[in-house]
């Protein structure tokens, strides 16, 4: 079992006295590791088919429709009633809880979509008979992924750059100063929309624009850390000592900075998330028919008619928004140093 330091123990009793960022930590837990597994969960292909004696596992690896007795070489359509037919004839399929991927269009209403909740569908069908429960878990993941993904690169560019700034000072803060100043006032959104109208957007372009403006929300606080921490005494005793500039920086003065950045980091995942989502709402982020909150709030507001569209959109990114913001107030309790005992 991993050993904390008295520090450390101190810090995780702190955290887990905030009991709705502790529970909240928990369930979003649970949440990311259940869309996680949304390729187990919702998906148009069994987990595993059983036929003429042989396993099969067709969301590993594709099978021709000749495997199971058909006629053409392409891979198995697995909802085909005659594909369904031959394997039920020689064996049988395990199937996920969900039968539909993000983009299955389930041509088998008995209403025109948007289709209402069912038996088939648990939160209905979009406007293309696409089943949302599969797309929202989809959807989720991306957001997530996509969230987590941004936040820990910002996070690298923009420790990196306030240290350099805070250790350094002199000409080189005051020109880098400047720098993010007329930066962090470029109109990120126009941009986007007009890279958006040159190129195909996804995952990685709109991560790597979203980059070049999401790096500085940590400058600041590393900056301050690190011009208050460049003239005590342990680290002029470090320089006196020989060790090099990148030494002390890394070894001496950033894991005091890093305390001040850690509780930020669920507010900046947070913003992350809700910039995809806005972007997507608008049609300026993933690819057309990519599963995510933002395309689903955008189709609630399409199809009025429609109200579970909305109503779920708004739940879930709500729901997902709060618990972040729970956990972001539950770690800033955990490293506060003025909470010297649990519950101070």
């Amino acid at each position: 079992m991993l050993k904390l330091s008295p520090l450390g123990e101190r810090r995780w009793q702190n955290f887990k006295a905030n009991k709705r960022g502790f529970y909240s930590l928990w369930i979003f837990l649970v949440l990311l590791v259940f869309s996680l597994l949304a390729d187990v969960i919702a998906n148009d292909k069994p987990l595993i088919v059983s036929y003429d004696g042989g396993l099969y596992f067709p969301t590993i690896e594709k099978y021709p429709e000749t495997t199971f007795g058909g006629e053409f070489l392409t891979e198995a359509d697995y909802r085909d009633a005659f594909v369904a037919q031959k394997i039920k004839e020689k064996g049988w399929a395990v199937w996920p809880l969900i039968p539909y991927s993000y983009n299955t269009i389930n041509y088998n209403l008995s209403v025109p979509a948007p289709s209402p909740p069912s038996v088939d569908n648990w939160l209905g069908t979009d406007d293309q008979g696409r089943d949302v429960f599969a797309r929202l878990i989809h959807g989720f993941r991306i957001s997530v992924l996509f969230g987590l993904t941004l936040t820990f690169f910002s996070s690298i560019v923009g420790i990196a750059a306030g240290a350099i700034q805070g250790y350094f000072g002199g000409m080189l803060d005051l020109v880098m100063q400047r720098f993010i100043e007329i930066w962090s006032g470029m109109p990120t959104l126009f941009l986007l929309i007009i890279m958006s109208s040159l190129v195909q957007p996804n995952f990685w372009w709109l991560l790597t624009l979203l980059l070049l403006f999401s790096w500085m929300h940590l400058v600041g606080v590393v900056r301050a850390e690190f011009l208050r921490a460049r003239n005590f005494d342990y680290v002029k005793a470090a320089r006196a000592l020989g060790a090099t500039n990148l030494t002390i920086m890394a070894r001496h003065m950033l894991p005091n900075a890093l305390v001040a950045t850690i509780t930020y980091l669920p507010f900046i995942l947070n913003g992350a998330i809700t910039t995809l989502t806005a972007l997507d709402f608008l049609g300026f982020g993933l690819p057309p028919g990519s599963p995510s909150l933002g395309e689903l709030l955008n189709q609630g507001k399409n199809n009025l008619q429609a109200p579970w569209l909305g109503i779920t959109a708004f739940i879930v990114l709500s729901l997902l928004l709060s618990l972040l913001i729970f956990i972001g107030e539950a770690v800033r309790d955990g490293f506060d140093p003025r909470k010297n005992k649990v519950g101070a």
